[in-house]
């Protein structure tokens, strides 16, 4: 199996932590590792380096041969610009030829029972070498109605492999809004879609045709291209072009034989500071990284900069993010906004040294 490891976006809902110059999957956010060195330790257990291949922009490279100094230069596909999921697969699946199943994967999530997630790795690769027209995803019950997450729910049973049934995907819901994720949650019957996906190239390579064809056509050009001199221009026009669409909206939500294996694997996606808190203590505690002092305040986060002092008084559910140049202070329940203030950031070309 050939894995794929998912590195080349901002974390722009880490901001000001999380930038473009080091976005979050380069970051210690949990431990003594950055996120990517942790996705990538956790798979050794079962995987050799040489089937490991680390998809980011072509700005990181330096960044992910430093981490990972092991890793063959070959082993990291450089993005020329982000065009999301869909193009990062296809560049992928133009540059390495295999015939063998596909592991895709983030570089930015938790993942705490290590042994049960490889278990549920070598499940999957049994179900999809007997399942060819089947695409794979591990799922986690939800703990909380989370509205930058997909969400899924099994409907009829599979296969049972090794006392774990794989469902066939009944529903799929990508970020749904507040309202209707509570009703998930509530109900019980579904799970968080991880972004974890198991698949061959073949049936990939088939999907994007059907469902995002323009794509299709310029992933064609980049592989017949491929050894020719003319490579590197060929891959910077057609790959700029391809349509900005995630897998999940654009192939996930559409394509009917999507499985679901329910897991229990302690996966979260750090895609928010609150997230980020409820990782890193336990509800109503306050967590502090840097320096602060507080008088009656509860349930906060202080993260950041020991250059400067944080001092809260009767303040609580605060995030307070601190860079040498920047402080963020949000509601602990609107940090799904930050990308919001990037934004406006973005618009206002003055402020193009905060992003």
């Amino acid at each position: 199996m050939k894995i794929l490891i998912l590195a080349g976006g901002q974390g722009t809902r880490l901001w000001p932590i999380s930038r473009k110059a080091q976005p979050k999957q380069f970051q210690k956010l949990i431990g003594k590792k950055t996120m990517l060195q942790e996705t990538v330790e956790r798979l050794f257990l079962k995987f050799s380096l040489k089937d490991i291949f680390i998809s980011t922009n072509k700005e990181y490279v330096k960044e992910v041969k430093s981490e990972l100094p092991k890793i063959s230069l070959k082993n990291i596909i450089a993005e020329p610009e982000r065009r999301e999921r869909v193009a990062a697969i296809s560049l992928f699946l133009a540059k390495i030829k295999t015939a063998q199943p596909i592991l895709v994967l983030p570089s930015d999530h938790l993942i705490r029972d290590k042994k049960e997630f490889l278990k549920a790795i070598s499940i999957g690769e049994k179900f999809i070498k007997k399942n060819k027209k089947f695409i794979l995803t591990l799922g986690e019950k939800p703990t909380f109605p989370d509205t930058g997450l997909g969400y899924t729910k099994g409907g009829e049973i599979l296969k049972e492999i090794e006392e774990t049934k794989i469902y066939k995907v009944a529903f799929f819901k990508e970020k749904p809004n507040l309202k209707r994720a509570r009703a998930y949650v509530k109900s019980g019957e579904y799970f968080w879609n991880t972004g974890i996906y198991l698949f061959y190239p073949s049936l990939m390579e088939r999907l994007i045709k059907e469902f995002v064809y323009d794509n299709y056509k310029r992933y064609i050009k980049i592989k017949r291209a491929i050894g020719n001199s003319d490579f590197k221009i060929v891959l910077q026009k057609e790959y700029s072009q391809m349509d900005v669409v995630s897998l999940e909206y654009s192939i996930i939500e559409n394509y009917k034989n999507i499985a679901l294996l329910p897991t229990n694997i302690g996966w979260r996606d750090i895609g928010s500071w609150a997230v980020l808190k409820d990782c890193l203590s336990l509800p109503g505690q306050n967590f502090v990284k840097g320096n602060y002092i507080g008088i009656d305040s509860k349930n906060i986060l202080v993260y950041g900069s020991q250059n400067r002092l944080v001092a809260g008084i009767g303040v609580k559910d605060l995030v307070v993010a601190v860079t040498d140049d920047i402080i963020l202070i949000c509601h602990k329940n609107s940090s799904q906004k930050v990308r919001e203030i990037i934004e406006k950031l973005e618009k206002e070309k003055k402020f193009n040294n905060y992003i």
